[in-house]
């Protein structure tokens, strides 16, 4: 073939894949017909579950296509060897993540490969300076892997404990909000909707789900109940318990915030005290072990230089 020919061959081979990679990107931008009808068939998407973890989600790339099925494999042994299904379902839903347990695990899996991918970096990098035995750096690789999978653990343990944080620095002022739109004669679905829209936050996108909930037909004190039961939170849970007792009975509903919001404020003064206490202990650290010793040595050296030069 004539240098002509390979061109229009490889020019060709070329404009065929850029406009296989183009269409597509184009089909994985469209949404499938599954998420776009299930979130209005309520009667068949099982409660508690999302619409887009009640149906298989399809690999949307090439990695995830040939590494899915082995990830997915890692992550079921990984189920089985760890287990807790519910309390990490529970956690899940309490950092508010949009993610199944399985996926979950996959991510651990992944957090692993990368603990192992450092481990064994090291271990090479080891080898080639210091040549030893093959046991040890097995069992580091192992060890790293292990490690990155507790990690993925931890960190969404710690995803759930700021989220919560996050939640009571927000809640007083929520409250104290929906306190007043109650008391100006508002209901309190359009007291929850004034409030909703006119803040953001954790616990402001809990509450616009809860109001979500009711104008799909949901009752207030079913909406209320269920994130009462879904919340981490003994202080969330008795917000959301009162407000659907006060709907039920027609108790006075602004009474009942006012008073919540003032009690997450003096717990939250309390926990500011007890911290303050105990960082007390920890500043004794410093003014103990460094700056004790400095004072007795500046009061004692010139008595000890003194001495040394009057001694015969």
């Amino acid at each position: 073939m004539t240098p002509a020919l390979w061109g229009a061959f490889l020019g060709l081979t070329a404009g065929a894949g850029v406009l296989l990679v183009a269409s597509r990107v184009q089909a994985m931008r469209k949404p499938r017909l599954a998420d776009r009808v299930l979130p209005y068939l309520r009667d068949v998407t099982p409660l508690g579950a999302s619409p887009v973890a009640a149906s298989p989600r399809a690999p949307t790339n090439a990695a995830a296509g040939v590494f899915g099925p082995l990830l997915s494999s890692a992550a079921e042994t990984v189920e089985r060897v760890l287990g807790g299904a519910a309390s990490v379902r529970r956690r899940l839903l309490r950092a508010n993540l949009d993610r199944t347990v399985h996926e979950f695990r996959i991510e651990q899996v992944v957090w692993g490969l990368c603990g192992f991918g450092v481990t064994a970096a090291y271990s090479l990098v080891k080898a080639l300076t210091d040549p030893g035995g093959v046991l040890p750096a097995v069992l580091l690789c192992a060890v790293g892997f292990v490690l990155g999978v507790l990690a993925r653990d931890s960190h969404l343990t710690s995803q759930v404990k700021l989220r919560e944080r996050r939640i009571l620095a927000e809640f007083p002022t929520v409250a104290e909000l929906l306190a007043l739109a109650v008391a100006a004669g508002e209901s309190p679905v359009a007291a929850l909707d004034r409030v909703v829209r006119r803040s953001g936050g954790e616990l402001s996108a809990d509450l616009a789900r809860v109001l979500a909930e009711v104008r799909t037909g949901e009752p207030v004190a079913s909406a209320f109940d269920r994130m009462a039961a879904a919340s981490g939170l003994p202080l969330v849970a008795r917000f959301a318990q009162g407000i659907a007792v006060a709907v039920e009975r027609g108790t006075p509903l602004a009474d009942v915030l006012h008073a919540q919001a003032a009690d997450v404020r003096e717990a939250g003064r309390r926990e500011l005290i007890e911290s303050a206490a105990r960082r007390e202990v920890f500043m004794m650290v410093p003014v103990v072990f460094l700056v004790l010793p400095v004072t007795v040595l500046f009061a004692f050296w010139p008595g000890v230089v003194g001495l040394s030069l009057t001694t015969p």
